[in-house]
């Protein structure tokens, strides 16, 4: 009877002993006492974590929060395929493991924009000058004006690509481009914050490499993924890597209207269709600058504490401290953001926490970061000296499973104080 239910709530199956579909890096870990925390904190937020992967919406969760530079947590549950809603009772189960690479859909931006503050440090660009200034053919149908900031920002006036257009197109960078500089704004004189959900990456990719010279994938070598040491870390995951990625699956009941219209709108596709593109082997290949970063719960962490350091890691120097000042500025306040019609705190590529309560968490008003389709997380919190990331493979935008997201997200801020 159960198995029907969980078939129809497409849900994995959460029945086994948690401890033995979980790994904790014992190696890393250090005691609590060393960041200032206590062992009960630390059991505190993963019961929180097992609760999560208890709703069933989550085949497979990974976390990683480093507490004053040290990793004070870093364990996943579950599987990384074969335990989901529409896998097959023979298929074969895979563990995920602490080095399972996982798709980071929309927290991706954080990475992208680090790149392009990156240009900024290096006189490369000047972030108030329009992109067109850099990419002339993009000043066509009046979006002369808008400015890098802009788009950085979600308020470049291009949040979405023409809404029956293919999904395929995403794997044809050219083509997406010539849409974009074909496209009619919505606005352009930055007044107007609606997310820009994959359009702003592929503007901001064609401009690393205008101004570069290099591919954006090469540029996010040089500036981040060299230094910082990451092993995956890039837009797609290399061919010898895509056999382990963690599978990602549509969880929970479908989106209900009008939910599902706005998800549409944002995303250009369905949950269920999105799980599909980005299980396959051409979103591995491609290049999608807003969204198809892989990376690991520990490699994410990685790059916001160094953010969260002044730009410094391992005693280097990546970052200059004035440019993660400028990366995680507030710009335009709280406001309603007209893709997601909820009102939103951004910086020129972060999403940003708030008072009294906040995507971090309660009283997160300095903490930055960025979501990646609801239910993954990557941020900073100075105000805790945590930087974290838990990263998800079930893709539900309402259901069951949100009070314990967000009881997690809470247990993290409240016990890392």
């Amino acid at each position: 009877m159960w198995s029907v239910v969980r078939n129809q709530l497409r849900l994995a199956d959460t029945t086994e002993n948690l401890a033995q579909v979980s790994c904790i890096d014992r190696e890393q870990e250090v005691e609590a006492a060393e960041v200032g925390l206590s062992e009960k904190a630390r059991d505190a937020i993963w019961s929180a974590t097992e609760a999560l992967y208890l709703t069933g919406t989550q085949p497979g969760i990974s976390l990683c929060i480093r507490k004053r530079g040290k990793i004070f947590m870093n364990r996943c549950i579950g599987y990384a395929s074969g335990n989901g809603p529409g896998d097959l009772k023979h298929e074969h189960k895979r563990l995920m493991r602490l080095d399972t690479p996982v798709c980071l859909y929309s927290a991706s931006k954080a990475v992208t924009a680090v790149l392009i503050h990156k240009l900024a440090e290096d006189g490369l660009v000047n972030l108030l000058d329009p992109v067109s200034y850099y990419l002339p053919e993009f000043a066509r149908k009046g979006k002369q004006p808008i400015t890098i900031h802009q788009v950085l920002s979600h308020r470049g006036g291009i949040p979405g690509l023409p809404i029956n257009e293919s999904l395929d197109t995403l794997f044809d960078p050219d083509q997406v481009w010539q849409l974009l500089c074909d496209a009619k704004p919505i606005a352009v004189d930055g007044g107007t914050l609606a997310y820009h959900a994959i359009t702003g990456g592929f503007v901001l990719g064609r401009l690393i490499e205008a101004v570069t010279g290099l591919s954006a994938q090469d540029y996010l070598d040089k500036v981040l993924r060299k230094p910082l040491k990451m092993t995956y870390f890039r837009f797609g995951l290399e061919k010898k890597y895509q056999h382990i990625a963690a599978r990602n699956y549509a969880t929970g009941l479908e989106t209900p209207f009008p939910l599902s219209l706005l998800v549409k709108r944002a995303l250009g596709a369905s949950m269920t269709m999105a799980a599909e593109v980005s299980n396959d082997r051409r979103w591995m290949n491609a290049v999608v600058p807003a969204g198809n970063m892989y990376a690991t719960a520990e490699e994410i962490s990685r790059m916001f504490e160094m953010m969260r350091d002044q730009g410094r890691w391992q005693r280097k120097q990546v970052l200059a401290p004035v440019t993660i000042q400028r990366a995680i500025q507030e710009y335009g306040s709280l406001t309603l953001d007209r893709t997601m019609l909820i009102p939103m705190r951004y910086s020129a590529g972060m999403m940003l926490g708030g008072e009294p309560f906040g995507l971090y968490g309660t009283h997160t008003g300095r903490a930055y970061g960025h979501l990646g389709l609801i239910n993954k997380f990557a941020w900073a919190d100075p105000d805790r000296d945590i930087s974290v990331g838990l990263l998800t493979t079930g893709l539900s935008l309402v259901g069951h499973h949100l009070p314990a997201l967000a009881k997690l997200i809470h247990r993290i801020s409240y016990d890392c104080r």
